[in-house]
């Protein structure tokens, strides 16, 4: 990871669900850099800089990804990411409405770092470990301590 400030990229389509997990990084003192894609496709483009969108640099520590999206929904841009050398092994938390095993199996073959059923609260992670764990793994992986 880099030396600079931690940031996040937080991949959603809802504008009420991003105010949502502001508001949830703001409670639990997270005040980093939250860079925005509304859909998986633009959230490659800002990963990887392609023309007329500028790449995200240094990269975020990790992505915050719904599932349910349109043009490229959640499940595809994660294998995109994961097949692509530079980026298949960033830290990704997927948020969803979704709590249907299928999609949990599907992000964990495509190796995420937690999972959160929205509406979202940081007590609600849950990726097989306590909420604790993926809570303490989530603040470590932006380099800060708990509150």
């Amino acid at each position: 990871m880099s030396e600079l400030q931690p940031s996040i990229l937080l991949v959603e389509d809802d504008y009420l669900d991003a105010m949502s997990v502001e508001r949830e990084l703001r409670k639990i003192k997270v005040m980093v850099p939250l860079h925005k894609a509304k859909n998986g496709r633009e959230a490659l483009a800002l990963l990887r800089g392609e023309p007329g969108t500028p790449k995200l640099n240094p990269l975020p520590n990790l992505i915050l990804l719904d599932i349910n999206m349109p043009k490229m929904n959640g499940i595809e841009f994660l294998e995109e990411l994961r097949n692509d050398p530079y980026l298949s092994d960033m830290s990704v938390f997927i948020m969803t409405t979704s709590n249907e095993d299928s999609d949990r199996f599907a992000a964990q073959n495509l190796r995420v770092n937690g999972y959160i059923v929205k509406p979202l609260t940081f007590d609600t992670f849950n990726d097989g470990a306590s909420s604790l764990d993926s809570f303490s793994l989530f603040l470590d992986l932006l380099k800060l301590k708990p509150q």
